[in-house]
């Protein structure tokens, strides 16, 4: 919502993952908090906030404000490890779909083909 103008920071929109992430609710989260520093590295727990909050900062003063295609178009981005793990764990809903990237920054991504290919009229 950031990039549609409706707000200047994600705590500002009730409806994001931003504000669990900060002050995570005792019940009904949303969130796994304690997978997702899992995924991230993270293993300390009060200072978890202070580093997304330096990430999501860290965007916003760029103020370049453009949508980054490889979050929602990849099925996982991350390290070379990560990324093929996540591929690993696909198992068969994997196969077409390659690991591509460079300098530890990879994307699990599938190989889009135009929809009429094979089709003979």
């Amino acid at each position: 919502m950031v990039r549609a103008g409706a707000v200047e920071h994600p705590s500002e929109w009730a409806f994001c993952g931003y504000n669990e992430i900060q002050a995570p609710p005792q019940r009904y989260t949303l969130i796994d908090r304690k997978q997702l520093m899992t995924v991230l590295g993270i293993d300390n727990s009060e200072g978890f906030g202070k580093i997304y909050k330096g990430w999501v900062d860290a965007v916003l003063t760029r103020d370049n404000n453009v949508r980054e295609d490889r979050w929602t178009q990849s099925i996982a981005v991350g390290g070379k490890d990560f990324v093929e793990m996540v591929k690993d764990r696909l198992g068969y809903k994997a196969i077409g779909r390659k690991v591509s990237g460079m300098d530890g920054d990879f994307e699990l991504k599938e190989n889009i083909s135009p929809y009429r290919t094979g089709f003979q009229g």
